[in-house]
């Protein structure tokens, strides 16, 4: 079953708070298989200040981040550890694309679908897209841990 998530219900999956919290909400969500989030890009993001002044453009390393959250947002869901103070940690990035430049005032569409799930250890594979065209393409591992004492 399908599910969309507002600001609210994404911050209760994911621990990440401003500046770096790169997902706004989720279109669609289906538990062990795919979501669908969004990152509205404003100009008034950090990042965009040096990165580069007279021509901004999202670091493709943070559309890679908000490809991870949205990740993190599937894999807490999907083993039900909302509010369980469980964390997700990147542990391979593989494969990473850039297609195009991401500029402030556009909506980031995250695109990220389970490739392998066991207990602790995911693989996924994203894909970013601004107005159906890809900006982003990536395969990363991951691991669902507990916070450092």
């Amino acid at each position: 079953m399908s599910e969309t998530y507002d600001i609210t219900r994404v911050l209760k999956a994911l621990p990440h708070r401003y500046p770096m919290l790169l997902v706004d909400r989720v279109e669609e969500i289906v538990k062990g298989e795919r979501i669908t989030a969004i990152k509205a890009v404003s100009f008034n993001e950090d990042f965009f200040q040096g990165h580069f002044p007279g021509r901004p453009i999202m670091p493709g390393v943070l559309q890679i981040e908000a490809l991870a959250q949205a990740a993190g947002i599937l894999g807490i869901e999907t083993m039900d550890l909302a509010d369980s103070g469980k964390l997700v940690y990147f542990m391979a990035i593989e494969n990473a694309k850039f297609r195009a430049p991401v500029e402030p005032g556009c909506l980031l569409q995250l695109d990220v679908a389970f490739t392998q799930q066991r207990s602790k250890i995911c693989k996924f594979e994203g894909k970013a897209s601004v107005d159906g065209k890809v900006t982003c393409e990536v395969n990363f591992t991951a691991m669902i841990a507990d916070p450092p004492s």
